[in-house]
């Protein structure tokens, strides 16, 4: 049986089109998503009309084609720049080279400081470790390498240094300098947060938001053309409505890598998950709501990236009921990938599927762990792909295992 071809030329199936083009995509792509449903659909009916006559267990259905997806001819946009992944890197100037990068779209170096009023790298080991980096576009040659401010304490000053439009204007020329004198492509910004309180005792103030505007808007002015400019943003409520103007900076800006982790943490007196990708009636935080909340403010789908979290949460003094979950809990401690596997034993683990999210729990030193595994990495990728976002990123590289590791399960997914 031939189905409605999967091919060029592209000419969409009527009965979808219109959905794809609602969601954000552009004529041509809303047009070869609409021929893969249409698929879909054929395939879907000649199942169930197995079904109907009894004879489904006795039927192989063989698939063949001799095509590959969309990526390059005919595309709508940019070729092979869709489900993109994008690794944070806060390791050493040698760690890197033992990872696998191919399917890696963007290594965002974390993270450089503020001198001033200035991006700076002045010390021998970031100025060592950011070339290294750099360097490994010449075995990765799609690969492109941002270089990161702040994260979470490493924005002690950027209140006060951004509240001038001197002090942006000298951000914004020191940050093309570095980019141009490492040969780096672009700048991610993670300033937590503009405009409302984040690490302990960092400055904050409303005027923030205003600022990050502008600051947004000196680096378009001074980067070169091509460059790359991005923004961590937190996956609240709180930072959606006091520290960005999404209307004025989503224009200006990539993309958006939307932090959809670090839901419980430290500050939490309960036990949930802290990487949920669904909400449910005992958790409203996720990284739908958080997309959802974003799209309802009008950034396009394409510019979000879903988060992943490449380390382990712990809570402490958790009472062995409900597995841990969902309980009272004091803070206990952070994990990589491979520290947990010095415990692992010691859990059990389990899935929760109202927040497709896994959890663990020790039940003789009561000790409840949240995490992102293979398969919530499989969801949130598959989660980018249906609905259209830009790609999936995660936090950090370092965090992973060599082998065999989440990013592994990530490129697979979205590649």
């Amino acid at each position: 049986m031939a189905h409605y071809a999967i091919h060029t030329p592209i000419q969409g199936d009527s009965r979808f089109e219109q959905n794809y083009l609602n969601k954000g995509l552009d004529s041509i792509e809303a047009k070869y998503a609409s021929m893969i449903e249409g698929m879909y659909k054929s395939l879907g009916d000649l199942m169930n009309h197995l079904n109907k006559k009894g004879i489904s267990d006795n039927t192989i259905i063989l698939f063949m084609s001799d095509n590959g997806g969309l990526s390059a001819h005919a595309r709508g946009g940019e070729k092979h720049t869709h489900n993109k992944v994008i690794a944070y890197y806060a390791g050493d100037e040698k760690s890197i080279d033992e990872f696998n990068l191919d399917g890696v779209d963007q290594i965002i170096y974390s993270f450089l400081h503020l001198k001033g009023n200035k991006l700076a790298v002045d010390n021998e080991v970031d100025s060592l470790t950011l070339l290294n980096v750099v360097n490994q576009k010449k075995k990765y040659p799609k690969l492109k390498v941002l270089v990161s401010l702040g994260g979470w304490g490493g924005c002690e000053t950027c209140s006060d240094a951004f509240s001038t439009e001197e002090g942006r204007v000298e951000f914004a020329i020191s940050t093309a300098n570095i980019i141009e004198s490492f040969k780096a492509d672009g700048i991610d910004l993670d300033w937590e947060y503009p405009g409302i309180s984040g690490f302990p005792g960092h400055d904050y103030k409303p005027e923030d938001r205003e600022n990050f505007t502008d600051l947004v808007v000196q680096l378009r002015k001074y980067m070169k053309e091509g460059d790359i400019l991005s923004f961590a943003a937190g996956a609240s409520t709180r930072f959606f409505e006091n520290s960005v103007e999404w209307d004025k900076v989503m224009p200006l800006v990539d993309n958006v890598n939307l932090m959809t982790y670090d839901f419980y943490g430290s500050g939490s007196s309960k036990t949930g998950h802290h990487t949920a990708l669904s909400s449910n009636e005992f958790q409203d935080r996720s990284a739908e709501s958080s997309i959802e909340a974003l799209i309802n403010l009008g950034v396009n789908p394409k510019q979000i990236f879903i988060g992943g979290a490449f380390y382990i949460k712990t809570f402490k003094n958790v009472e062995n009921i409900s597995n841990g979950l969902n309980q009272n809990a004091e803070w206990n401690r952070t994990y990589n990938q491979m520290d947990f596997e010095d415990v692992r034993s010691n859990f059990n683990f389990y899935w929760d599927s109202l927040a497709n999210a896994p959890y663990a729990y020790d039940s003789i030193n009561k000790i409840f762990a949240t995490f992102d595994d293979h398969k919530s990495i499989e969801l949130k990728s598959q989660y980018a792909l249906e609905n259209n976002l830009g790609g999936i990123m995660f936090w950090q590289l370092m965090n992973d295992k060599k082998q065999n590791g989440l990013l592994k399960t990530m490129v697979n997914e979205m590649k």
